[in-house]
């Protein structure tokens, strides 16, 4: 049975390199204009270029999210957006809308067409149809069972299945919502939800100016919050279900939680799983674990105790170089000299150690690494390399 593709998502060029370093398959992005995720950094037509051509070069994909509900305005420069990833060479398009479809397959055949999660795909007959229309692949609804990805890939082997295994959930169908529209006029169809759901909610009695809260705990109450995918013990499952693409949620996470999540899912997939590796997605900041709906009807996927919980691990470096036995970092949250730092990196053995001796900055030796992405370094016996990143347990 063939690997499952282990595919992360890129908010940037620096994070689409990240991704890659760390073990994904492929990528998926966004232009400036078209995806859901307008608030991420995205690519700029000469940035997607240039990270198709680094992802390439190293044997990897990267697929280009065109996924908003489109309006009649949108569509000329849709035209020549798909005739510009046409040229790049882009292994693939995520779509939702019919109609941005129908334009994909008319402007530029040669692109594999990918049907988004946005456009909630749950059953073997809507598979079927967008495979008659020319899909070669199909992210599930994140609200199909394992069972139902099983019925789906047993009627339609040919089509490739691509699903979540970890990330944010949301609390309607496969992100179709209204709410952020309707509370702040910013549209999560249109790449700008403002993620009204996560917010605390309170009541206040009509006619009066008292707040009343609904407390659930000493901070209120999460009405529509949703928990955070996890199916990292799980994947052989899927692989058996015919998922063929295993996708994390995050465009705009930061470095070091994209870095943990995809060294994570690699290790697991090429070694399986162990509780040292399920202890990993414990360093990052989350919203409590769920497996949502891939069991049934996903009875835990809501959270109304919390929004999210920092994570056992604080970011504290990203290595940019190393020579002569020292190394040469980038910094992202203080530290000193004699600390002891834990590496992050595809190539060594999780939990390996440095401890800060000798550190110097700019100016010269210096006790306290205080500059917010300041470069400094220091000596270090682990042979450490450029995209490392250095954390400190908390």
């Amino acid at each position: 049975m063939k690997k499952p593709e282990l595919l992360a998502p890129a908010g940037n060029p620096e994070k689409l390199r990240l991704a890659l370093r760390f073990g994904a398959d492929a990528v998926y992005l966004g232009g400036k204009s078209f995806s859901l995720r307008s608030y991420a950094a995205n690519f700029t037509d000469e940035e997607l270029a240039e990270g198709i051509a680094y992802a390439h070069a190293r044997g990897r994909k990267v697929y280009v999210a065109a996924n908003i509900f489109a309006r009649n305005e949108d569509f000329a420069a849709l035209e020549d957006y798909f005739r510009l990833l046409a040229r790049l060479g882009a292994d693939g398009v995520l779509v939702s809308d019919l109609g941005v479809f129908r334009l994909l397959r008319r402007t530029a055949p040669s692109l594999p067409a990918h049907i988004s999660t946005q456009a909630n795909t749950m059953n073997r007959e809507a598979v079927a149809m967008w495979r008659e229309l020319g899909a070669s692949r199909v992210v599930l609804a994140r609200e199909v069972s394992l069972r139902e990805i099983e019925e789906i890939h047993a009627a339609l082997p040919e089509v490739e299945l691509e699903a979540f295994v970890h990330g944010a959930m949301c609390i309607s169908y496969s992100g179709r919502c209204y709410l952020s529209e309707a509370l702040t006029g910013r549209s999560a169809n249109r790449g700008a939800c403002s993620q009204p759901c996560r917010a605390r909610y309170e009541v206040r009695p009509e006619g009066t100016e008292e707040w009343l809260s609904a407390e659930e705990d000493g901070r209120g109450v999460y009405l529509l919050n949703s928990r955070d995918l996890n199916m990292s013990r799980h994947l052989g499952e899927m692989t058996s279900a015919g998922v063929s693409s295993f996708k994390i949620e995050g465009r705009m996470k930061s470095e070091y939680y994209l870095a943990t999540v995809v060294n994570c899912y690699r290790r697991i997939l090429d070694m399986g799983w162990s509780e040292e590796l399920a202890a990993e997605l414990e360093t990052i900041t989350h919203r409590e674990y769920t497996t949502a709906y891939a069991f049934g009807e996903g009875e835990d996927t809501m959270s109304s105790r919390e929004s999210q919980k920092a994570g056992s691990c604080e970011f504290i470096a990203v290595v940019r170089g190393y020579e002569d036995g020292r190394a040469r970092v980038e910094m992202r949250s203080r530290f000193h000299e004699g600390d002891v730092l834990e590496v992050l990196s595809p190539t060594l053995p999780l939990g390996t150690k440095v401890e800060v001796q000798g550190l110097a900055g700019r100016d010269g030796p210096c006790g306290d690494a205080k500059l917010v992405q300041g470069e400094y370094t220091f000596s270090s016996e682990v042979p450490l390399q450029a995209g490392d990143l250095l954390r400190r347990r908390i």
